[in-house]
């Protein structure tokens, strides 16, 4: 069995096949880029818990002036909610591209490659149609906060913060989305499900 060429990649089924790998691969990049960031930032959230059960634990235990400065970090809980949630918002394009959303095995293991195909691509259309009200929903909450200038409680952070990173990462999620959608459709023109 041959190779295949340029010409045969040329003349695959699909919606320009090649364009849409190139474009995976960007699409991949980015979404990779936002989970580890995300996970950065949980990575932080953790530390940061760590250090503020810590200090309760220290309050008014040394009688040494520098070590009284130890207690927990104020407004803890408000950097965990927003950070929380930007990072979640941060996965989820990478579980879109990686095709790690929960599917019914049961029913779906004994389904020939083109089947698990069009299975594929009706949850990505459906996954992109929840992905752009999610997001833009998301937006226009960023808006009414940036309006009103909401801030936190304790450390008077304004609240958009949290918006803005959770409305990037669903943007990327709805347009990496959209993205496996094209790839479901080259998937079914090519008769295979994909990897």
């Amino acid at each position: 069995m041959s190779m295949p060429t340029a010409s045969d990649q040329m003349h695959e089924p699909g919606l320009s096949p090649e364009l849409e790998s190139r474009i995976g691969r960007i699409v991949g990049a980015v979404a990779a880029f936002l989970a580890v960031a995300g996970g950065l930032l949980l990575l932080f959230l953790v530390a940061m818990t760590v250090i503020s059960i810590t200090g309760r634990a220290f309050v008014g235990v040394f009688h040494f002036a520098p070590l009284n400065r130890l207690g927990p970090v104020p407004g803890d809980f408000e950097m965990v909610s927003a950070g929380c949630a930007v990072a979640v918002c941060a996965f989820l394009p990478w579980c879109q591209y990686r095709r790690g959303h929960v599917t019914v095995d049961v029913f779906i293991t004994p389904l020939s490659g083109r089947w698990k195909a069009v299975l594929s691509l009706v949850g990505n259309v459906l996954m992109t149609v929840a992905a752009v009200l999610i997001a833009w929903r998301m937006q226009l909450g960023l808006a009414d906060k940036l309006s009103y200038n909401e801030t936190t409680m304790i450390l008077e952070m304004p609240v958009w913060y949290g918006y803005a990173g959770a409305v990037v990462g669903l943007w990327v999620f709805a347009l990496t989305s959209l993205y496996t959608v094209w790839r479901s459709i080259n998937e079914i023109a090519a008769g295979r499900e994909g990897p």
